[in-house]
């Protein structure tokens, strides 16, 4: 049997935290933990009461999803397949505002998104990815938030899978009209 331990390690935007699930594997396969309340005691996250809601998504492979960034903490990580993940601090008076940080995303690592920063992700994998949400405050359609689009030039994000911005099998007409992050006020 082989465990690997719950780890966390903060990253250039505070509150943005980069985990490694609690894992035991055996000859049958791997369970993983998705959350467990006791491994956040001590880390700086702001979890409010706990998880509202979860979410998964199939994306298929290039495609993206975000930047976006409503007011909720969210728990984000892949439960098949891979990602690159792409997270920008858009706080207004943030010590990061503006700072980009990427993950590769794999089955058993996670990110902690605080509220203000924006999360986005590309599909790696070869079928894609199953990507999954935990949300500390249910998603409503006039939820106030953020959005930046994911080609803002200025923010340079090296999304490995080159796509056509136009493509909306691979981008959805909503993030292809987001704003540059300097557009927002």
């Amino acid at each position: 049997m082989a465990l690997t331990p719950f780890d966390a390690r903060e990253t250039e935007i505070p509150g943005l935290l980069v985990m490694t699930v609690k894992q035991v594997s055996d000859d049958r396969g791997t369970v993983r933990e998705f959350y467990r309340r006791s491994s956040y005691a001590g880390l700086d996250a702001h979890l409010g009461a706990g998880w509202a809601q979860l979410n998964v998504t199939h994306t298929r492979r290039g495609a993206i999803r975000g930047l976006h960034g409503e007011e909720m903490t969210k728990l984000v990580g892949v439960i098949s397949g891979r990602a690159f993940g792409a997270y920008v601090d858009a706080r207004p008076g943030s010590t990061s505002f503006g700072k980009v940080v990427t993950v590769p995303l794999e089955v058993g690592t996670q990110v902690l998104v605080p509220e203000g920063v924006l999360n986005g992700f590309q599909a790696t994998g070869s079928e894609g990815c199953e990507y999954l949400y935990g949300f500390d405050t249910e998603w409503r359609s006039d939820l106030p938030g953020k959005g930046v689009s994911p080609f803002d030039p200025d923010l340079a994000i090296p999304w490995p899978i080159t796509i056509d911005p136009k493509d909306r099998t691979l981008l959805s007409a909503k993030d292809a009209a987001l704003p540059r992050l300097a557009e927002l006020s």
